[in-house]
């Protein structure tokens, strides 16, 4: 396949997000005027102000007005597409003010397509009156959402709707705890705790009946209260979804869906419209530290390593992810692997390197299928490897699998395993960004913070320090685990108050039960008692209360949970993955651990 050029992008963009408009919810219609080049001077404005005032005289605000740029047909332009929820996006070719007035009150109000445009120079495009968006993360596969995968398309197949209804495998949606989960668009309903068994029931119901099937919808823990829009469950309207915008949205093995979502948009604008010092400036400017548990600032790191001396420099991603009750890389890497590609090319240019490294742990076999996938898809495209998207830029990717040493998570032992030696850690200075793998400046981040790039580029440093606290931007994604009602991946404002993540968005403790605390930072962090609750968590107020932000994991703990278990579990659990180098480490590991056995 040819290699992309923006314009293509720019294509990929406005085709799928036609076939995909089902998925976002909230609007009855929408209008895409499309304002390229060609279309401007063919009078696309005066059909956009003309759609404009007809919007403001009929007083509607359930229809989305977008722009695209040239839809690539350029002599029936002005082009128009209107998209009814339910129905075949129509194109109209050569319109003007007077058939965009004709078009709004027949087609977008009454749904009445105006056929004698369409032969004018519309075309139609196929989609799908339902999308099934069903969970295929690692913990759904694991209770059974493949075969409810495979129930449902053999019930849809026999019902004559394979035309009608499309399937779709998303990455994790986020919802652990009662999967397998499916969300219905453009209805927006979630049905949980999937059986292969209910399909039936819930074709029929839902897809040919038309009524919700009450029985497989979410219940409040502490009310038993119904939920169907999902939308409206607290644990997922409490969010605030920057990393994980993607989860449970789009299907994961799909290049183009990633694109429609503005995925590799802020690549673009890096290559083409920025210069290193100003990536590395807007990344600086927007208060990223790292997600991998340090918290070091993301740009000061590129910074190093854009000025350090060396012919050959490496992009490293850390996606081994060792810390017992941590799934967050995991989960982006299933769900949105594209997002951890965007921004390892960004930083790519912004330090000046053509090779990087993906290191994930074996134990992760879905999120290495995608990655590979997503890795070939994006070279398919030109979107790695020489030239891309013709601005010059040569960089590759390689992922190496690790063989699960915890240790290996430890960036000098990281490298030092890519190196193809045991995992072992080294001293610091020098520092891998002047120092790294085989010596050379490396910049090494997490899954997380990578997913964070491209949108801190495309929507600017001050969108992204806009939330969070003074010293501490943006969202944080945890692991909540434990004992708590709604396990599952929750992203929050930096700041977030403890008590707010385990009780309104995880839904307080089950059977009733007290809040006891929560252990947060992995084997080398610490446990917040229920007297912090309302303790806002980042990483200056987690490390005063005797804890460490980590990559993310939150184990949650009622009363009777033993705090001297938890530690043990914890110290027997560093004693086993001690590399050894140190003798405090190897021999002090054992000897706390023997105290708090006996």
């Amino acid at each position: 396949m040819a290699k992309l050029t923006i314009a293509d992008l720019k294509k990929i963009k406005e085709k799928v997000q036609s076939e995909t408009a089902l998925r976002e919810g909230g609007q009855r219609a929408k209008v895409t005027v499309h304002m390229g080049t060609c279309g401007i001077a063919a009078g696309a404005r005066s059909v956009m102000d003309s759609l404009m005032s007809e919007i403001a005289e009929a007083g509607v605000s359930d229809v989305m007005v977008t722009t695209s740029g040239c839809a690539g047909m350029c002599s029936k332009e002005p082009m128009v597409t209107v998209e009814l929820i339910g129905q075949e996006p129509i194109i109209y070719g050569t319109m003007d003010a007077n058939k965009m007035r004709q078009v709004f009150k027949r087609h977008v109000l009454l749904g009445e397509v105006q056929t004698m445009f369409v032969k004018e120079g519309g075309i139609h495009m196929k989609v799908f009156r339902s999308h099934l968006l069903i969970c295929g993360g690692t913990g759904c596969h694991a209770s059974g959402s493949l075969k409810v995968k495979q129930a449902l398309q053999e019930e849809i197949g026999k019902r004559g709707l394979s035309e009608e209804v499309r399937v779709v495998e998303t990455g994790c949606n986020g919802f652990c705890a009662l999967g397998p989960i499916m969300v219905v668009y453009p209805e927006g309903v979630i049905y949980v705790s999937i059986k292969p068994e209910d399909t039936p029931e819930l074709v029929e119901e839902h897809l040919v009946k038309g009524r919700i099937l009450e029985r497989l919808l979410y219940k409040e823990p502490a009310t038993q209260e119904v939920i169907p829009q999902m939308h409206e469950i607290p644990f997922f309207a409490l969010q605030d979804l920057r990393v994980l915008r993607n989860r449970g949205r789009i299907d994961p093995e799909s290049i183009d869906e990633a694109i429609a979502r503005d995925g590799y948009a802020g690549m673009a604008k890096a290559l083409t419209e920025m210069t290193p010092e100003q990536i590395i400036k807007e990344v600086l400017d927007s208060g990223l530290r790292g997600r991998g548990g340090a918290g070091f600032p993301t740009g000061l790191k590129w910074k190093f390593c854009a000025t350090a001396h060396g012919d050959v420099k490496y992009v490293l991603c850390n996606a081994d992810e060792g810390d017992p009750g941590a799934f967050m890389d995991r989960s982006v890497l299933e769900a949105d692997p594209h997002a951890v590609l965007e921004g390892m090319v960004i930083a790519a240019k912004a330090i000046g390197t053509k090779q990087g490294y993906i290191y994930c742990r074996a134990e992760y076999p879905l999120a290495i299928h995608r990655l590979t996938i997503a890795i070939n898809q994006a070279k398919e495209y030109g979107l790695l490897g020489k030239d891309i998207l013709g601005t010059g830029l040569d960089f590759d990717l390689e992922i190496y699998q690790g063989a699960g040493a915890f240790v290996c998570g430890e960036e000098t032992a990281l490298m030092t395993s890519i190196e193809g030696k045991r995992g072992m850690p080294r001293p610091r200075p020098p520092f891998p960004a002047i120092s790294g793998l085989w010596g050379k400046p490396s910049v090494l981040n997490n899954v997380e913070t990578f997913a964070n790039i491209g949108q801190i580029i495309l929507n600017g440093a001050s969108w992204y320090s806009s939330i969070g606290t003074e010293r501490s931007k943006g969202t944080k994604v945890f692991a909540l685990t434990g004992d708590v009602n709604n396990v599952g991946l929750v992203e929050v404002p930096m700041g977030t108050t403890l008590g707010q993540i385990v009780f309104d968005i995880g839904g307080g403790i089950p059977k009733g039960k007290k809040f006891k605390a929560a252990q947060l930072g992995g084997p080398s962090g610490g446990c917040i008692p229920a007297e912090h609750l309302n303790t806002p968590i980042d990483f200056e107020r987690v490390a005063e209360l005797g804890a460490i932000m980590g990559s993310g994991g939150m184990i949650v703990m009622n009363e009777d949970k033993c705090a001297v278990d938890m530690a043990r579990f914890f110290m027997d659990f560093v004693q086993d993955e001690s590399c050894g180098k140190c003798t405090p480490c190897r021999e002090g590991t054992k000897r706390m651990l023997d105290i708090l056995t006996n």
